[in-house]
């Protein structure tokens, strides 16, 4: 039988960790402590040449994350979308790769509407009136100019949401 390991110190490139588990299974490990860098920050300037290439690896991977979405936003604009749409986070290392989580705005979050509805009733004319409805933001009026000047003063304000303009008879 092997010996009991209560507790295991890794200090070892993260991705090692997994080959051993068996082992710390076995062996009943109670607790695994593991300390491990990824950054390219504290690797480049390190004497080891393994990390100085795992660095590069690095620099290399998130560089090319960023182009898939530059990519994607020239894909978006070819296609007429707005790019206030995508939900773009900064790229992240995952083990030896960068990842970037992108997602798609669908709809208006309340708080948005919030600020889209006190602009129409503050600035816009007033027979608009504007209701919240989930995810939507109904603008309602008689006159149809009045509808056609509150759409110009949205489209002239710095709002961060794509703003989509349906249902207008």
């Amino acid at each position: 039988k092997a010996p009991a390991i209560l507790e295991w110190l890794c200090v070892a490139p993260i991705w090692v960790l997994p080959d051993y588990f068996w082992m710390l299974e076995v062996c009943g490990a109670r607790r695994v402590v593991a300390l491990s860098s990824t950054s390219r920050f504290t690797k480049s300037d390190s004497s080891d040449p393994a990390e100085q290439l795992l660095a590069s690896r690095l620099s290399d991977a998130e560089e090319r994350v960023k182009a898939v979405l530059e990519v994607l936003e020239a894909k978006f604009i070819k296609r007429g979308i707005s790019l206030r749409s995508l939900d773009a986070g900064d790229p992240f290392a995952s083990g030896k790769e960068y990842r970037i989580e992108i997602g798609l705005k669908n709809g208006i979050s309340s708080e948005d509407a919030k600020k889209v509805s006190k602009i129409i009733r503050d600035e816009g004319p007033k027979g608009v009136k504007s209701q919240i409805q989930g995810d939507e933001l109904r603008v309602q009026s008689k006159s149809r100019d009045d509808l056609q000047a509150t759409m110009a003063l949205l489209k002239g304000k710095e709002l961060d949401v794509d703003l989509q303009f349906v249902n207008f008879r």
